[in-house]
Order: structure tokens, then sequence, then C-alpha cells
């Protein structure tokens, strides 16, 4: 393969890889999404028999285009999967083999299966249509959903209380269908005759769904019901305490490494030390900006500085001349110093990765890090210089940030 058709799969790859923050990848997903929302929508709607003649057609010519739509990016991820990371040692032959039999690629595989079924003939009217369709196409949606693979991941963290969870709710189902099976099956055979028909009921009161369509009449059986209600509460707020602790602290681990990562990128960060640093990421926060969006405005409180991972700023200052900042820049020192308003408006030139420092994680950093703190002022110090050499000069100034 040339070097130009590389370059070409990396950038198709870029522009198809989930949860990529570039403003390219972010329009397809768009554009991904309201396609699919348009080729649910007219299943759903071709599913009412009583739909005019003339707008089934238009309803079955949408249905051939999302299908036609999902065979080209099946087709276009089935190219670019040598790029995956986890492919880098295999063959593009062999790589785009493991990608078909994993997850997403199965789930591209069967929105596509439309295409299968409208090509030998099969009959996109009726509801039985209109549901396969939708559940073959909706499994896409899980591909936009980067929180999938958190709860796998807090599921195999957390496993050991969450199978202790559920040991407890079958205990408790068994438990209370038996002993419902045994006070009502003289009185109402139909419905509690059977543990099965009592293992029903067991669970609609367990997961206090109540359905309402059977109901204890004995003392006993009402008894067994009440306690099985108050249990259900009680499973259910256990089950979710660990997942929400999980997923917390899933989301505490994603969030490091994604700070660490963009800490690196800042030279006034890494030369500080990896215990030092690490000290730092707990307290910076990423912040997302795409291109000519204003971040701060003159006037605004100077609560926070902020540190360029990547991308560019542009200082517009209040004299009307202005200053670009590049990676690893910052800005935002001096009104945090001197707290006092901003003195400049600052807006992204280019999608840009920005980590936010406010004033009271700044404090204390500065109480057991000098050196942080002693870089910002001497910056702040020097830019401040600059400034005044440059207005006594009468030249536009360039280098004061707010």
């Amino acid at each position: 393969m040339t070097a130009a058709e590389k370059t070409l799969r990396a950038q198709v790859f870029d522009l198809l890889r989930p949860n990529d923050p570039t403003p390219g990848s972010r329009r397809w997903r768009t554009a991904h999404l309201t396609i699919l929302g348009i080729g649910l929508l007219a299943v759903i709607l071709l599913s009412i028999d009583d739909m005019l003649t003339p707008h089934r057609f238009v309803l079955r010519g949408a249905i051939w285009g999302v299908t036609a739509f999902f065979l080209i990016e099946y087709l276009a991820r089935l190219w670019v999967a040598p790029e995956w990371a986890q492919f880098a040692d295999m063959s593009p032959t062999m790589a785009r083999l493991r990608w078909a039999g994993s997850i997403p690629g199965l789930i591209g595989l069967l929105a596509v299966m439309p295409a299968v079924m409208l090509a030998g003939g099969y009959s996109i009217v009726g509801a039985d249509a209109a549901s396969i369709f939708c559940i073959l196409w909706i499994l896409k949606l899980g591909l936009h959903a980067p929180a999938f693979g958190t709860l796998a991941r807090v599921i195999s963290n957390e496993r050991a209380p969450i199978a202790s969870v559920l040991i407890v709710f079958a205990i408790l189902l068994m438990s209370a269908a038996t002993g419902a099976h045994i006070a009502e099956r003289a009185g109402q055979p139909q419905q509690f005759g059977s543990l099965p028909n009592a293992m029903w009921w067991s669970v609609v009161t367990l997961t206090t769904t109540g359905y309402g369509d059977v109901v204890p009449l004995t003392p006993a059986g009402r008894i067994i019901g009440s306690l099985l209600m108050i249990s259900g509460i009680a499973v259910l707020a256990l089950m979710t305490g660990v997942l929400a602790t999980g997923f917390a602290q899933e989301e505490r681990r994603r969030e490091y490494l994604r700070v660490w990562d963009q800490v690196s990128r800042v030279p006034i960060f890494t030369s500080l030390g990896v215990v030092t640093l690490s000290e730092i990421v707990g307290k910076l926060r990423t912040r997302y900006y795409p291109a000519r969006v204003t971040v701060l405005r003159r006037g605004d409180p100077g609560d926070s500085m902020f540190f360029i991972s990547s991308g560019e700023v542009e200082v517009r200052l209040p004299t009307g001349g202005t200053v670009r900042l590049g990676e690893g820049a910052f800005f935002g020192e001096m009104s945090l110093l001197n707290r006092q308003p901003r003195a400049a408006s600052i807006a992204t030139t280019a999608p840009t990765t920005l980590l936010v420092l406010y004033a009271s994680d700044f404090y204390e950093i500065a109480s057991h890090i000098p050196a942080l703190a002693e870089a910002v002022e001497n910056e702040a110090r020097r830019r401040r210089d600059e400034n005044m050499g440059r207005q006594s000069a009468s030249s536009p100034p360039g280098g004061a940030t707010p």
C-alpha cells in the first residue's frame, strides 16, 4: 500500500472513530444519527397499514437510501480496521477479520441485513417487517454510547458485590415464591398452583413493579408480599449503590488519565516531576472548545486560569491589538493573581483543548508547590513588563493576557 493510501485510510479512520473530539468526527456522528433517525421513522410509519400509496413509495425509498448508507459505512469501517491500535501487529486481512467478528463489526453487519432482505424480495410492509428493521438498526445507537464500555468495566470491577446482590435477590425470589405457593394454592390454584406461576408474582413484587394481575388473598400470603416489597426496595437500593459507586470510581480514573495526557503536553507542568504532577492533575479540569468560540470576555471575574494543551487562542486586547497563544502557553494568570476582572477577551482560532485551574485550587497548590506558583508569577511579570514597554513606545501592545 502506498503512503498516500495509508494517509487516506488514517484520515477516514479518524473521521469514523467513536468519541473523537475533532469537528469532522462530530459532524459525522451528527449525520449518522440523523440518517438513523430518518430510517427508523420511515420504518415505523411504513408499519401503518392505511398509509397512503404515494407516502409508502417515499418511505420505501428512504429505507433503501438508509440501507445503502449503512452498507457503505460498513465497508469503510472494514477498510480502516487495520488502523485500530489493538490490530497494529496483525496483517490488514487478519485485522479486518478480527474487526468483523467484534461487537461493532457484528452490529454493522446486522445493520446492512435489510439490504439482503430487500434484495431477496422481502416485503417491507407490515408490523413484523418494521420490528425487524427497528431491532437491526437500533443496535447502532450503542456505537454512539461511550458509557457502554464503562458499564462493562464497572460490571467487571464490581462483579463480587453484584454477584452477592443477585444471590440475595434469588434467595428472596425463591423463598417468597415457595411461601406464596403454599399459602395461596388452595384458594387460587390458577395463579399460585405451581412454582413458576408463583415466581411470576414474586418477580413482579420484588422488583416493585406491581402489575396487580396476581394478588395474594390469605393473611399469610399478604404478609409474605409485604415483606417481599420491603426487601425489594432494599435490594434495588443496594444494587443502585454498587453500580453508582463503580461508575463514579471509573469516571474518576478515566478523567485522571485524560487530564494526565493533556497535562503532559504543557511544558510548565512536565518540568515539575512525576510526583508533583500527580498532585496537580487532580485539580485540573479539561475543556474542549471548537474554533471561533469566546472563552473569556473582558470584565469577567478572574476566578481561574487556563493552560493550552492543544490548539490556539487569540487574545483581543482593549487597545485593538491581538496576540496568539499556542500549545503549551497559558493565560488568565494576571486576573487570578491580582484578583481583578479580565482585562481582555480570549477566543479560540482552532479546535482547542484547555486545562482549567480555579483560583481556590491554584492557591492550594501554590502553598506546597512553590515552583509552579513562581513560574506563573514570573511569566505574568514578564508579560506585564512587555506590555508596558510596548505602550511606552506607542506601539500596539501584543503580550498581555487577562
